[in-house]
């Protein structure tokens, strides 16, 4: 079978494996247990920023002054965007302005900074497959099941952020699978300019990164601060560890298994 077959199989098979199996656990959750889990989806974005995109921006990037610039510049233009969305909303809804009583509606907002971020993440997952196929199909077979391993949690966190925004659980699945789409884009891209390709892979990871820590830290933590307590600081906390520690995790066990 010519590879780019096989590239083209793995991506998307593989995006399309890792939003089930998390559409699965988040998709299961009751409204009940979405502010709860928030905090969950905070670790996710957090660890996988952290512990597995930016080292492997700054291992692929010549310079890591240019991987923190891109990120510097990925949170402006996150800001930014924000502000354009917000913008939108007050012309087309109520807002602070006009209503004392509320704030622009989220649905949308948050979700737009999410959704690019995994988009970004997935051409980039796509081009490592489509790199690993292009070596031998062993290699690019673990390299693909790594990945989707690698996938599930950060997918989780994307469910429920969306799921916290306001989207209903079929619109959070469309948007995913959408996002996912790219790793497919990703994977042919690389397959006929993969010399090219590698050159922009640390900025696509440093945007991604950007959009993550932009949205977890702008958007999401401060929502934390409404519950107020000590039994809740304590849980909010054990959560973020939780979504932390399985990127750490699974990252280890993909890292594992795409050596063997």
């Amino acid at each position: 079978m010519p590879i780019i077959v096989w590239i083209v199989a793995a991506t998307l098979l593989g995006g399309v494996l890792s939003v089930v199996a998390a559409a699965v656990f988040a998709l299961r959750a009751g409204p009940s247990q979405l502010p709860m889990l928030i905090s969950y989806a905070i670790g996710t974005l957090l660890g996988a920023a952290f512990l597995e995109i930016l080292p492997h921006a700054f291992e692929l990037s010549q310079s890591a002054r240019e991987v923190t610039v891109t990120v510097l510049i990925g949170i402006l233009l996150f800001f930014v965007l924000e502000k354009l969305v917000l913008w939108r909303h007050c012309h087309e809804e109520q807002c602070e302005a006009h209503n004392p009583h509320g704030r622009p509606s989220d649905h949308g907002r948050i979700a737009t900074m999410v959704i690019i971020g995994d988009t970004f993440h997935n051409c980039v997952d796509g081009v490592i497959i489509a790199g690993a196929f292009l070596v031998n199909v062993e290699l690019g077979i673990v390299s693909a099941l790594a990945i989707i391993t690698h996938e599930v949690p950060q997918e989780i966190g994307d469910f429920l952020v969306l799921l916290h925004s306001g989207y209903s659980k079929r619109q959070a699945f469309t948007f995913n699978i959408l996002a996912s789409s790219a790793m497919v884009v990703g994977g042919v891209l690389a397959y006929f300019a993969l010399q090219t390709v590698r050159e922009v892979i640390p900025p696509l990871l440093g945007i991604a990164a950007a959009s993550m820590l932009y949205v977890s830290v702008a958007d999401l933590i401060p929502g934390l601060h409404q519950r107020r307590g000590l039994t809740a600081g304590a849980q909010q906390v054990l959560l973020i560890s939780a979504g932390v520690l399985t990127i750490w995790i699974v990252g280890t066990l993909a890292h594992s298994i795409a050596a063997v």
